[in-house]
């Protein structure tokens, strides 16, 4: 007895931690706000940016593509290093189906009578099959809320439910995607892991000899399969004792024994099956989570060879790449449009005033409060324009934006052409007065007018 639970896997037990773990973070992060950032958000809504509780501005999405590259690259290395280990650890999909078929239908309501069989079907149960159904869509309406909360935040995702008429298109995403989640998981089943989903045909052009994965000793269990030809149910020499309990357990019905295949999903169900009888008989589970090379060569798996190490170094650059662009995240955002109106040229007590006009449009992208004005000068002339609108300095909230009407003025004559107006670079320089840290810089024009215009006017 005590040698039977030396050899005993326990793979599925880690499985489900790892779901437990995995699913508080999912429901969690979104309740959690640093200096009022999320974890990530993307919200369309308030067209901002949050990540690792840090605020970007829709302006600042060009670390979108940084993102994606380190979330792709994740994927291939951990493909590389573990095979299809996403499918049965980490994918809503497989989570998903465990809590339907083996929580609800199996352990809650005993429509199927024992969880080692996901080959067997139970019929008969209607009664129990729809309220399994209207359970699983119950929590088909939590797991797409939680989805929902990284792109409309808790705090408004809760106030636009109690106002639905207002936020249909909010209330038409949750309905029409819990359904089809419910519809995957009720219907499709594991058949969306074999016919839909893409990853299974991608991983094949990644694996390599050192690949982890979930193989069956064939030089010790007996060959079962000469390709895809079943030779025997008990192999004549060999230790497998043909109880095909490695085969009843598999969510997606293959027979690990034929070989690798694309629908295995690396659930290691069938080794923890299979350590329970070869446990009884003091021996080792024949299916095991290793690499054909380490198998074949009775060596340890090489975690770290060409490809895997390609891969780190890629995603460090990448990742150092993220960091260094967001560091330059700039906690004030200033655009500037000039008006329709080239230019005004007004005469008042004798003088001519020539002024452009411009549109500002300022953001607080900081987590607080600040003040702000700006400076403005023409390229090589000193003291060429002031500031003649606004006067006074003004004050925005975190987040907040303000748009303002901007006058300059020119101080002096700039320019004395008599066949074309001048255009001259105007530099802008706006900050906030409270923190020295909050400065941005701009370019504009400033168009100064032809001389015959000037002498029209005066």
């Amino acid at each position: 007895m005590q040698q039977a639970l030396t050899y005993l896997t326990h793979y599925t037990q880690k499985r489900y931690f790892t779901y437990f773990i995995t699913m508080i973070l999912v429901f969690a992060l979104p309740f959690i706000r640093i200096n009022d950032n999320h974890f990530f958000l993307l919200s369309f809504d308030h067209k901002k940016l949050n990540l690792l509780f840090f605020s970007f501005d829709t302006q600042e999405f060009y670390l979108m593509p940084f993102i994606l590259i380190l979330l792709f690259l994740t994927i291939f290395f951990i493909t590389t290093l573990a095979g299809r280990i996403w499918c049965a650890w980490s994918c809503p999909q497989t989570f998903f189906r465990v809590i339907y078929r083996d929580l609800i239908q199996t352990k809650l309501l005993k429509i199927r009578q024992n969880i080692n069989n996901k080959q067997k079907e139970y019929p008969g149960h209607f009664i129990k099959k729809i309220i399994a159904i209207l359970l699983f869509y119950i929590f088909s309406l939590l797991a797409t809320s939680a989805l929902l909360w990284y792109f409309v935040p808790p705090e408004d995702f809760f106030v636009y439910l109690t106002n639905p008429g207002e936020h249909l298109l909010l209330l038409g995403i949750l309905v029409c995607s819990s359904l089809f989640l419910s519809f995957d998981i009720v219907y499709l089943q594991e058949k969306f892991c074999i016919y839909v989903c893409p990853y299974a045909r991608i991983q094949s052009v990644m694996f390599d000899h050192d690949t982890i994965q979930v193989i069956y000793d064939e030089k010790r269990g007996g060959m079962i399969y000469d390709g895809k030809i079943k030779l025997h149910k008990k192999p004549p020499v060999g230790e497998c004792v043909g109880c095909e309990a490695c085969v009843s357990v598999c969510p997606t019905h293959i027979d690990i024994r034929k070989g690798m295949q694309l629908e295995c999903i690396n659930c290691l169900e069938c080794a923890d099956a299979c350590s329970k009888v070869q446990g009884k008989l003091g021996r080792p589970s024949l299916i095991n989570w290793t690499s054909a090379k380490a198998l074949e060569t009775s060596s340890k798996v090489k975690y770290f060879r060409f490809r895997t190490t390609a891969y780190l170094v890629v995603l460090g650059i990448v990742f150092i790449a993220l960091l260094l662009m967001s560091t330059k995240k700039e906690h004030m955002l200033l655009n500037i449009n000039r008006s329709s109106e080239l230019y005004s040229i007004i005469q008042k007590d004798g003088n001519l005033e020539i002024s452009n006009a411009y549109t500002f449009l300022f953001q607080n992208t900081d987590s607080k409060e600040h003040e702000y004005y700006f400076e403005a000068s023409l390229e090589g002339i000193s003291d060429g324009v002031k500031i003649i609108r606004p006067t006074q300095s003004f004050k925005l909230e975190a987040g907040e934006k303000a748009k303002k009407i901007v006058v300059l003025e020119a101080t002096k004559e700039l320019a004395n052409d008599d066949k074309k107006d001048t255009i001259i670079p105007l530099h802008i320089k706006a900050y906030a007065l409270d923190d020295e840290k909050i400065v941005v810089f701009r370019e504009s024009i400033f168009v100064y007018p032809k001389s015959t215009l000037i002498q029209n006017n005066e």
